[in-house]
């Protein structure tokens, strides 16, 4: 009768703990495909991207672009995600980027062969000073979108025949239109942290781009440009031409 007994314990609770672990098992899946956002970064290599050696690597645990004193850029350089060139998505990530450094996210963008680890295309804006991140700012092409606090619709240029630079003014795109103040751009930036991590969010669905940072929303674009607009490309990350800087990025995760 004792070893009966304790036989019996003994199935019922491995069958038990079998079938917690695996309704634990099948919650943590489901949470994962409700949330649909995959690591695109390992925080331990470079596996998956591609850019100069010379500027980029990983340090504790975060991908980090570093420009020196003796090796000063003559052009913007990317680190480009090899898995694809995704149209709809949304992006997070965390950055952190030192008071003299300027950087950027790229997205919807394509490789320039003239110039190694190039890109063209919309950008998440990020400098150490807090003066740009937020805004929209398109790389090689139509530059300001949209400052921080703007949510606008871009048009295109009137004459079709003109150049993309004929239709720039002051770094800024002359063929938009403000829909809607989101805020004032000094007021916005003291959400932003200086010198320490800061959270991205971008959500691109068709031509409306939208960019968080530290969950608020800075800058959104509607591009009705089907002349200059993009509706997919690479995604990269950046360090400007300038003075010694670095910035660091982790937990990237996309969901397309």
């Amino acid at each position: 009768m004792f070893q009966k007994t304790n036989i019996t314990v003994f199935l019922f609770l491995f069958v038990a703990g079998v079938l917690l672990s695996g309704g634990c098992k099948t919650a943590a899946t489901a949470q994962g495909k409700k949330d649909g956002f995959k690591t695109i970064f390992d925080g331990k290599t470079l596996t998956g991207w591609e850019g100069d050696p010379n500027y980029w690597s990983v340090e504790n645990g975060n991908l980090t672009g570093t420009i020196t004193a003796d090796k000063l850029l003559k052009n913007n350089t990317f680190i480009i995600w090899t898995g694809g060139e995704p149209a709809d998505f949304e992006l997070k990530l965390e950055y952190r980027i030192s008071s003299s450094g300027n950087s950027g996210i790229n997205y919807r963008s394509e490789r320039l062969t003239e110039v190694p680890f190039a890109l063209r295309g919309y950008q998440a804006d990020i400098d150490g000073k807090n003066r740009y991140t937020g805004q929209n700012y398109e790389e090689r092409g139509r530059t300001t979108l949209a400052y921080r606090g703007q949510k606008v619709i871009i048009h295109s240029q009137q004459d079709p025949s003109t150049s993309v630079r004929d239709n720039v003014k002051n770094n800024a795109w002359t063929n938009s239109v403000l829909e809607k103040s989101l805020g004032n751009i000094d007021s916005l930036g003291t959400y932003i942290k200086s010198e320490d991590w800061n959270k991205i969010h971008l959500i691109v669905k068709g031509n409306q781009l939208q960019h968080y940072v530290n969950g608020v929303l800075m800058s959104e674009v509607t591009d009705d440009d089907e002349i200059n607009r993009k509706l997919g490309g690479l995604i990269g990350v950046q360090v400007h031409v300038g003075p010694p800087m670095k910035v660091e990025f982790r937990n990237i995760q996309l969901k397309q």
